[in-house]
């Protein structure tokens, strides 16, 4: 389990990295830590609750891409894929879709998207890029939950 971990830790840092310097990611990271991540949250319940977290997360990621679409395309008028949203987002979604189960996907989802906000609007006036690095704020909000909870046992991610 701690190879799992330390393999989780550098996948996600390594997205981070990649994400905040060059807004480019290596695309086999996000299918890597999609195995990683599902295979913890796979450990740390029992199949069918694993089975039903990972649908309903998926569902509820697929709606806010689909609204988010939507609205881009509808009301903003501008490409989805090209401007306003990077593959690499859907794909980072989508992996940690898989890594918790629903309640806690909810509040490290809506947690991890309000920190980007936060750190982008702290950064946005050093930043080389004008486009938010989403994934790689998100990696490393995960990132600090990870260590946090490993280190300190405080809260079991998989129980809430």
């Amino acid at each position: 389990m701690l190879v799992l971990k330390g393999l989780i830790i550098f996948n996600l840092g390594y997205i981070t990295y990649q994400d905040i310097k060059s807004r480019t990611v290596y695309w086999f990271l996000f299918p890597t830590l999609m195995l990683l991540l599902g295979y913890l949250h796979y450990s740390n319940t029992q199949q069918i609750q694993f089975l039903t977290a990972i649908a309903i997360n998926i569902t509820l990621v697929l709606a806010i891409l689909a609204i988010l679409y939507l609205y881009t395309v509808l009301k903003i008028k501008r490409p989805f894929f090209k401007e306003v949203f990077g593959l690499g987002d859907g794909l980072f979604f989508l992996a940690i879709a898989l890594a918790f189960p629903t309640i806690s996907f909810i509040i490290l989802f809506v947690s991890a998207l309000i920190f980007s906000l936060v750190t982008w609007l702290v950064l946005k006036n050093k930043a080389l890029h004008k486009t938010i690095p989403l994934a790689g704020y998100m990696s490393a909000f995960l990132l600090f939950i990870f260590i946090g909870n490993w280190t300190t046992n405080s809260i079991n991610l998989y129980l809430i």
